[in-house]
């Protein structure tokens, strides 16, 4: 009987490395090593992996023009892969992560860390997969069977937002700082978008807002942060301006990953908001935001909203340098810096609502 486990390549010129990855990994999975470049195309011609750890430094080729030829062949352009390397330095995580790589770990490496990134890579791949297939049944049988298409078209919502959880913890697991911390975005959100429609401020604009697309992609407003290095991540020295500035790139990363799941997700009214909140809830009202420097009313209302929501939700847990504030200090803060950081009408809808924040942060 043909195995039903998922294949993995391990690709490494050092013996050692590739003894102790098979040692690791074939309890759980059909694991192939090649020792080089060639060896690992000489595999791929009998099989096609389900993921590939890729060493960097190597001799003849190294791994960035194996990933550049594997991303070139419509055979092997979608398989993950996760970079398994020494390199840890900012630049070369970045271009890994340019050339298409879905991840980075740094050796030496935690075994059971790296057998959690594996399993959320393959869960994303079997995700995307099964909501590909429900799109094509949908389009195939939308003229003649009506009834079907509305139970798929449910099918897919769930899917896809079983796909941005998946993503989303997948963002929470490297940020040890911050877990829980969309979960609860996403209950501040709904508190403070029902005070906005009870005292009808932006009514206009959020009564034209879809909810069942908005919250869900409330998951992807730090996506980009997968791109920030782990050491980084969960610094818990005071950061350097260099490393700040890293931290700062997670916005525009951001934007990129939701550009790729754009080629895959057809339901355009979910990324709209995904993009608005991703690309500016770091923005600032008085301009001196970033990634843009947008100001005032020019910055999208997705991302007013989430500047204040993002910023309740640190003040009241423990961060890296300092202790969690009260409820009473979060909201004195947020109060302080309206017309600054927030926009004037939310921060007065957040007041007069935060007694919803007080209760929602105890869940």
């Amino acid at each position: 009987m043909e195995s039903t486990r998922s294949k993995i390549i391990l690709v490494d010129d050092m013996k050692a490395n590739l003894t102790m990855g098979k040692d690791l990994l074939r309890t759980f999975y059909e694991v192939y090593l090649a020792s080089s470049a060639p060896k690992l195309f000489e595999i791929l011609e009998n099989i096609v992996p389900d993921l590939i750890l890729l060493d960097i430094v190597m001799p003849e080729v190294d791994g960035y023009e194996v990933i550049k030829r594997l991303k070139s062949n419509p055979r092997f352009m979608d398989i993950p892969v996760i970079f398994l390397t020494s390199k840890d330095d900012d630049a070369s995580e970045m271009e890994g992560f340019d050339l298409g790589a879905v991840d980075y770990v740094t050796k030496p490496f935690s075994g059971p860390l790296l057998l959690k990134r594996i399993a959320n890579q393959l869960l994303i791949v079997r995700q995307k997969n099964e909501l590909l297939a429900s799109q094509a049944v949908l389009r195939n049988h939308a003229n003649s069977l009506e009834v079907k298409v509305r139970e798929k078209s449910e099918e897919v919502s769930d899917l896809q937002n079983a796909v941005l959880a998946t993503v989303a913890e997948l963002v929470e697991f490297r940020d040890r700082q911050t877990g829980g911390h969309i979960a609860r975005t996403q209950r501040y959100l709904q508190a403070l978008i029902d005070g906005m429609l009870r005292e009808g401020v932006y009514k206009g604009e959020v009564s034209n807002w879809e909810m069942d697309y908005f919250l869900p992609s409330a998951q992807l407003h730090d996506v980009g942060k997968i791109a920030v290095s782990d050491r980084i991540l969960n610094k818990t020295e005071a950061l350097a301006e260099h490393e700040f500035e890293h931290i700062k790139s997670h916005t525009e990363f951001g934007l990129k990953i939701i550009d790729k799941i754009r080629e895959n997700v057809e339901n355009e009214s979910l990324l709209h908001h995904a993009t608005a909140l991703a690309g500016s809830h770091h923005e600032r009202y008085d301009g001196s935001g970033y990634p843009h420097g947008l100001k005032a009313k020019g910055i999208p209302l997705q991302g007013r909203i989430m500047a204040i929501v993002d910023v309740y939700e640190a003040l009241v847990n423990d961060r890296p340098h300092r202790g969690k504030k009260t409820h009473a200090e979060a909201v004195e803060y947020i109060k302080s810096e309206s017309g600054s950081h927030f926009d004037p009408e939310l921060v007065e809808i957040f007041l007069e609502n935060e007694k919803e924040f007080a209760k929602e942060a105890l869940l």
